[in-house]
């Protein structure tokens, strides 16, 4: 049995926290009668409706990007810019794991799942990310130990350790390149840590995601996740959630 809410949810419907509030208002019936108790739980065979329509599972489904610059991770955007959702034909109601920025590309997973979604980017499950970015200097060897320590960002909070390899360092143009691997995922992480060492991020791009490449494809381009590497991300963020304990 599960819950109502997460049953409209999971039909893509609305979200779980929206589904709540239909219930409220007396929009949700189960087998004909109108249902407004939020731990109600729907059992196999029952017949669950929105507003007078009976709903159907929404089959689940999972998205590979390599995300091009200059999109947006949302499903709409009052500016009318291009989003990611746009790129993607799919009927489902599907949404982005996490975002990166409007100018930053690579790796990014969509899906209709939000336990799924809720596995992958949630803080406690220190899911590595590998990016590679360029900034308006050079790195001295004192900042890249106190990246690789943790820097402390202007919240007052300091970031997990993180691993740094450079790439290439041009004098000439004052600016490095360097593959940057973090286990968390906050609002503009990577531009933040730059920007505490006195640096600007010219570039930025998500080259992995746990063991997700996307070298294979084209920025706008993606592919459908195989079912084991779906199994494998679960694994790999359950293995996290117990590391953090």
């Amino acid at each position: 049995m599960e819950r109502l809410q997460k049953v409209i949810a999971q039909a893509g419907i609305a979200s779980r926290r929206k589904a709540e509030e239909m219930i409220a208002q007396g929009r949700v019936c189960v087998n004909g009668d109108i249902i407004t108790e939020m731990g109600y739980k729907v059992k196999r065979g029952d017949v669950v409706e929105v507003d007078g329509n009976p709903i159907e599972k929404e089959n689940k489904v999972y998205f590979l990007m390599n995300k091009p610059k200059k999109t947006m991770c949302t499903s709409n955007d009052e500016f009318d810019r291009t989003t990611v959702i746009d790129l993607i034909p799919c009927k489902e109601r599907i949404f982005t794991v996490g975002r990166l920025d409007y100018d930053t590309s690579g790796v990014l997973l969509l899906t209709n799942d939000g336990e799924f979604a809720n596995e992958i980017i949630h803080p406690r499950y220190h899911m590595p990310k590998v990016y590679n970015l360029t900034i308006n200097g050079i790195l001295t060897p004192e900042e890249m130990i106190q990246i690789k320590k943790g820097i402390v960002l202007d919240d007052g909070k300091k970031t997990l350790p993180a691993k740094l390899k450079l790439t290439e360092k041009d004098v000439a143009k004052n600016q490095c390149s360097f593959d940057l691997t973090i286990y968390e995922g906050r609002n503009r992480q990577i531009k933040r840590m730059m920007e505490a060492l006195g640096y600007e991020v010219r570039r930025l791009h998500r080259k992995e995601l746990a063991f997700l490449k996307c070298s294979d494809l084209r920025q706008g381009e993606y592919r459908i996740l195989k079912p084991f590497e779906v199994a494998q991300l679960r694994s790999l963020a359950t293995k996290g959630k117990m590391k953090s304990r």
